[in-house]
Order: structure tokens, then sequence, then C-alpha cells
């Protein structure tokens, strides 16, 4: 007895098993997955000198650690209140290395230890400081302070400090920009609003830990909100900051990519149930979907050791491709013909279909590959998780498909329909060849004339920071009167102390442009860090007890403030000849260590960076800064603004060749495998004509295009592909069959759907690449159709 071989796949049981597995696999990776959201994945990774700067600074510099705090409403003493109690909470929290209100009840430690070194931190101290003359101007500059504010602090301070090192000190360590005080803590000076500023220990790029020291502030406000009382009720707690921005971009982008996900499979659904009339179908058409997202983001998180959010958003626009292989396969995949064997469309649509989906597949990894070498991470990051998504979705159409519907959607639902409307439109359209062309060109003219300017977009277009949340920072910023941030000065060396003697060397020349009032002022590290150098001058500079005894009496001939009252000056002079030299692990383990922190730090490259903060006038220039400091060995200035349109510059081009070389790189596979000039100039001129047109109507909407524009037209040319082979095939056969053209406009369908979906995004990144896609996809079906007309009298299309 001869057995009949089964019309199932061979290995049933085993391919499921081993999909299942690769699933769970990937599901397991991206549990363990790092997600981050900063734009600094969109930065070089061979950045030049200043743009190694900006990305330091974005990845875990200062800025990237700063929180700017508001409290609004109430009373002024209630505010105050509130704002006292906030900063004993978080500084007692632990998650802040420093929290600044105008409270200074805790830097009693850091004003006596400035005082007792204050003859190797004040910048006055040379040996003209101290002759009879320079002891002279000393004191009486001191002694015209006793009758300001100041005096009644400088007072107790006279006999042991005449010459005002510690107040000449304080002065360059309080920012001239600093917010008035009011109550004992900060107030802005033009708003009725107490501020504070913190500085969180975890570096900005650690989002966890940010997140959790965000909530901590809101923790403490609740807590001294209620603490203040009924009066209390009013307040408004206010927080801005890059660490903020990353945190709500976080969960903006993962609350967008759920709701796409929800929503796009809801849509999804009710249109493949329409179309299919199986529920068992709908569930079977979404499993490449889902295998190709899992498989991509796992990718990712392998290759690169984190996943970025806008490529975890980027998923959900693989649904408009990935659930196209499952439509081909479900619809091409029935019975044909009256000979067809229960249980053998799949063989079927192996035989005819599957190479016409592999290529297709093929010229979408090939155009993809060219992002995977990008010298931008978070292009690269798009690159893999759109390849390995593809090619896993594909898989799991080839192989799990046909083991779990060997025969398609067997239902006929709407396909029949959908065969019907494609087959008016493949009539219809070639007889709109030439006008579709004549557009194609007048697009192209409009696009040549555009130019650069059509690609005006810069960085932040790809942010999904709201605009209010931006204005408020500015404001936050201006109230606290933090440093200028458009302007960046670090001071490099291999060494702390080569990097104290560069940041040295940079602050005599804006404590010219200070004189000047070029700038109201600048901090520094060096201000209670000077280097070793600098300490050993100052040291040398001091005289002996008998050589300031003598000179005294000359110095304060006719002053209030006679020579026999100044024995304590001469002993801390004295005592100050034998003091050991500052270091920097002295300082950063005592009370200015935070500080120091921020603005001396270890690179990520190995070596050192001092920053030089800078408080700028309403009419300052970066040029002014620039030029000031130019020549200076290991001194960087970076104007934020133009190293981020550099960057971006940088991005654009080398993007537009990745591009080109992925487009180049499909027409040959084409050229290999379709061995046509003919057949390939078909395939490509639809493809080309409707990334013309796409383009061509932005321009026309006055759209300024991003990078994510020009990656949204790479997803066209890869969707639009199938299409245009789908109407080779059939244009070389001659034979159109109902279920080959319903598949083609259901996956348009769905497509166009799922990409408008994207388009009315709030994340500016997902919409810049719907906007795109949707109309290109549809663009790309219709001139296929369009362009194919050779073929329409054959058989096949005659009815």
């Amino acid at each position: 007895m001869t057995m009949t071989p089964s019309p199932r796949p061979p290995r049933r049981a085993l391919v499921l098993v081993l999909w299942l597995l690769a699933l769970l696999a990937g599901i397991a990776v991206i549990a363990r997955s790092h997600f981050s959201t900063d734009l600094s994945a969109f930065l070089p990774a061979s950045p030049d000198a200043r743009q190694q700067v900006l990305i330091e600074q974005l990845q875990s510099g200062v800025a990237s650690r700063t929180l700017f705090i508001g409290i609004d409403g109430a009373d002024g003493a209630t505010r105050s209140t509130i704002s006292r109690e906030m900063g004993r909470q978080l500084r007692a929290g632990g998650l802040f290395d420093q929290v600044q209100n105008g409270d200074h009840s805790d830097w009693k430690d850091a004003g006596e230890w400035v005082f007792a070194h204050r003859y190797q931190l004040s910048p006055a101290v040379r040996p003209e400081h101290f002759t009879p003359e320079g002891l002279r101007n000393g004191i009486l500059d001191t002694l015209s302070l006793l009758g300001t504010p100041a005096g009644n602090a400088l007072r107790p301070l006279l006999e042991r400090d005449p010459t005002g090192e510690a107040a000449r000190i304080a002065e360059g360590l309080i920012p001239a920009t600093a917010p008035r005080t009011e109550g004992g803590v900060w107030v802005a000076r033009e708003r009725e609003r107490a501020v504070l500023l913190a500085s969180t220990r975890a570096e900005g790029g650690d989002l966890d830990a940010q997140e959790r020291a965000i909530a901590a502030i809101h923790s403490a406000f609740a807590q001294a909100q209620r603490q203040a009382g009924d009066k209390a009720g009013t307040a408004r707690l206010l927080l801005s900051g890059t660490a903020v921005f990353s945190v709500q971009s976080r969960a903006s982008i993962e609350k967008e990519a759920i709701h796409l996900a929800v929503v796009g499979a809801i849509v999804m659904s009710l249109i493949l149930l329409a179309a299919f009339a199986s529920g068992r179908a709908l569930v079977v058409a979404l499993l490449p979907v889902a295998t190709g997202v899992v498989g991509g983001t796992a990718a990712v998180s392998l290759w690169f050791g984190n996943v970025h959010g806008l490529t975890l958003a980027f998923g959900s626009t693989l649904i408009g491709e990935t659930v196209d292989y499952a439509i081909y396969y479900l619809i091409q995949a029935r019975q044909v013909g009256a000979q067809g064997e229960p249980g053998t469309g799949w063989r079927h649509w192996l035989r005819v279909h599957w190479p016409t989906v592999r290529l297709g597949l093929l010229t979408s990894v090939v155009g993809f590959a060219a992002l995977v070498f990008s010298g931008f991470p978070g292009l690269a990051q798009l690159g893999v998780f759109s390849i390995a998504g593809l090619v896993v979705a594909a898989l799991a159409t080839r192989f799990v498909l046909p083991s779990l519907a060997p025969d398609g959607a067997t239902g006929q639902g709407l396909r029949r329909h959908l065969a019907r409307a494609t087959g008016v439109i493949v009539r219809t359209l070639p007889r709109l060849a030439w006008p579709f062309a004549a557009l194609g060109v007048a697009a192209l003219v409009l696009v040549l004339w555009q130019g650069n300017h059509l690609w005006r977009a810069g960085l932040a277009s790809m942010s999904p920071v709201p605009k209010a949340a931006q204005e408020l920072d500015a404001q936050l910023r201006a109230d606290i009167g933090a440093s200028e941030a458009a302007t960046l000065v670090v001071a490099f060396g291999g060494t702390v102390e080569q990097a104290l003697q560069h940041a040295e060397a940079a602050s005599l020349r804006l404590d010219a442009l200070v004189n000047e009032g070029k700038l109201l002022g600048y901090d520094s590290v060096t201000r209670f860090l000077p280097s070793q150098r600098t300490q050993a001058q100052r040291m040398a500079a001091l005289p002996t007890a008998e050589e300031l005894r003598a000179r005294l009496p000359e110095a304060t001939a006719g002053l209030p403030l006679a020579a026999d009252r100044l024995a304590p000056f001469v002993e801390a002079v004295q005592a100050a000849r034998g003091l050991a030299p500052i270091t920097h692990e002295e300082v950063r383990a005592g009370t200015l260590g935070p500080i120091a922190g921020a603005l001396l730090f270890e690179r990520p490259g190995g070596g050192w960076a001092a920053m030089l903060s800078l408080h700028t006038p309403p009419d300052f220039r970066h040029a002014t800064v620039a030029d000031a400091l130019a020549g200076l060995p290991e001194v960087v200035v970076v104007e934020v603004g133009e190293a981020l349109a550099d960057v971006y510059q940088r991005y654009l081009h080398e993007a537009f060749v990745q591009v080109g070389l992925g487009a180049l790189a499909v027409v040959l596979l084409l050229a290999a495998w379709l061995r046509s000039a003919r057949r390939l100039f078909a395939v490509c001129l639809p493809l080309v004509v409707a990334v013309l047109l796409t383009l061509g109507g932005m321009a026309l909407l006055g759209m300024a295009l991003s990078i994510l524009h020009l990656v949204g037209l790479l997803l066209v040319v890869a969707v639009g592909s199938n299409y245009a082979l789908f109407f080779d095939e059939l244009q070389r056969t001659g034979h159109a069959d109902e279920d080959t053209l319903a598949s083609l406009l259901l996956a348009n369908l769905t497509t166009v759907v799922s990409f408008t979906l994207i388009a009315i995004s709030k994340i500016p990144a997902l919409s810049a690449i719907g906007q795109v896609v949707a109309p290109g996809a549809l663009l790309a079906l219709l001139l296929s159709a369009a362009f194919a007309g050779g073929w329409r009298g054959r058989r096949g299309l005659a009815g």
C-alpha cells in the first residue's frame, strides 16, 4: 500500500517550535534592554573636537544633570517656607549632589575653608600686593565696604583680613546674574516666584535615576506644601531642565508608540477582517508583524547595547510593510484552478509568488543596509531595526504561515471587490502615464529649484519637547540666572593640573572681557581650585612676618586702622606660608565637591576637562569670546547652535550619500535579477516618479524636510518595489488573477492607513516618516499600474 504524502508543509511542528523559541528569546532580550531618548544618539560617532565637547555635555555634563525649579502662587512668605523645606528634604535625600536656593545655612563649612585658604585662592596675591602701597590700597578697599550691606559680615574679619581677600574670593564665586534673595531664599528678579537649582548625582543619560530625582522633587514639594499650611494650597511647582525633557520625551514616545500600536492594530484588524471575513486569518496575518517588531528591537539591543526611543517607535512603521507579506501569502496561496488539491496552496505561492516577494525583500534590505554603516548611531539603529524586522517578518511568512494556513485565507470577504477595483485601476491608469511622467518632470524641476531650502529642518525637529515646555525652561533659566548655555568654553588637559593651567590661561582673557563690559562674569573651578603652579606662585608672594610688620606702619599711616591692631593679620599670613597645596581630592571631598565635579571632570576617552560657564549681557556675541580665546592651546569654544547646525548638515549629507548608495545597490540588484534593461526601467520608473511627486507635493506645501523625511523616502522605495515587481511579474506572464490584484490593493490600503496614522502622531520624528510614506506608497501603486500599460491588453485583463 502506497501512502499519499501530506499536503501540509513538512516538519510543521519543528517550524512552529523553533519560531516560538525565537520569539520568546527576542522578548527576553527586549525585557533586559536599555532604552534611551537623548538626541546625542543622532550626533556623530566620530566627532571633531567641538562636537565631542557637545556630545560629552549632552550625555554626562552638568547641563544634562541640572534641574530648574520654580514655585509660583501663594504669598512670598509661603513660597519662601516651601523653598527652604524643599531644599532641606532634597539635600537629605541623597539623589542630588547640590541643591541651591539661597539658603546658605549648609555652607558654613565651605566659608570657613575658603577663609582658611584665602591666600592660595585670591587672584590678588602677588608680590606687589604686599608692598606698602599695595597693602594700603587693599585696606582702603576693605574699609570702604564697611558701610555697605556686606559690612556686617566683613567687620569681624577686619583685623585678620584687612586686605579683603575673603570678600574678593566671595565676589568671584557669586554669579553675576544670581537671583535676588528674599526671606532668606532665591526669588526671581522680575516675577513673584521662588526658585531653586538642583544637580543630580546620576548622569543625565541615566533616565531611570533622573525620573526618580524628578519624583523626589514632586514629593518634596507636596510635603513642604502640606507643612506650610492652608495658604500653600495655591502654590504651584514648575520644573524644567534637560533631564525633565529627556524623561518626558521617553514617556511621550512610549505612550505614543503604544497608542499607535493599539490604534494601528485595531484599524488594521478591521480592514483585514473585512477583507478575509475570518478571525483566524486575521490572527495569522498579524503574526509576521509582531515577529518583525520583536526581531528588529532585539537585534538593535544586541548590536548597540541599547535601543533609542525613536527606534522603538519606528517599529510601528514596520506594520505597513510587514503586514504586506502576510496579505500576499493569505490571498495568493488560495487554491488555484479546479485541479488544485486542498492543502497545496502554499506550494503554488512558493513557486509562483515567493520569488517576487523575496526580491522585494532583498531590495528593501539592500536599501536600508546603507544606513547601518552610518556615522550616526541613531541612524544606524534605524537601519538595523528595519533590516532585521523585515527579514524576520518575511521568514515568518515563508515558514510559519504555510504551517498554520496551508491554503491561505479561504474566505472571500471583500477580496472579489478589491480585485475588481484593482482591475479598474490597471485598465484606466495607463491612459494617464504621460501626464504622470510630465508631473514627475515638473516635480523634479521644483525640487531642484528649492534645493537645500527644502531640507531646512534641523536636528531639533526630531525632538518631541513641546514649545510651551521650551518657553518655561527659558523662563526658569532667566529667573535663576543660569550661565549662558549657547556658548561652551572648555579647557582640556591630559592631567588635572594641565586642565587647570589651561583654564587659568582662558580666565585671564575672559577677565579682560569682564572689565570691558562684554561679559558679566563667568564660573571657573580655578576660583577655588587653582593649579599647583599658581598656588606656588601665590605662596611665594607672601612676605615673612618681619617683612610684613615693617611695611604695615607705612601702609596704615593716617588710616583709622592702626598697624598694631593687625597682629592677627601677620599671624594669618605666616600660617598661610606653611599650608600644603590645595588638591583636587581635597576639594572633591569637601562641601565644594559637587561644584568642582560639575566644572572639572574626567573625559570618557581619557584626560580632563575644565568648564568655564559664561554669564552674558543681552547684546552678547559668541564671536567676542571666540576671538578672545583664539590661539590658546587646548581651549575649545563651542557655539551650541552653530555646532548642532554643522552636525546636522554633516548628518544630512551623509544620509543623502547613504540613501543614494542604497538606491544604487537596489538598481544593481534588480538589474542582476531581471536581466533586462526594459524590465529594469519599468520597475524603477514608478518608484522614481513616486519619490519625485511626494517631494514636489511637500515643496508646494512649504514643508521643511528633515533627515527622517529622507528615511521615509527610503521606505517608499522599499514598499513600492513590491508593487512594481508584482506588476512586472504580471506583465511578464500576462496573467492577472483576482487574488494577485486583490492582494496588491489590500496591501497598499493597509500601508497607507498605517502610515496615515503615523503622520498625525504627536512625535515629530514619526510624523515626518508618515507624511512621506502614506502618499508615497499610494503613488507607488498607482504609478506601477500606470506605467505597466504594456500588458493591459493581454489575457487576464480583457474584461
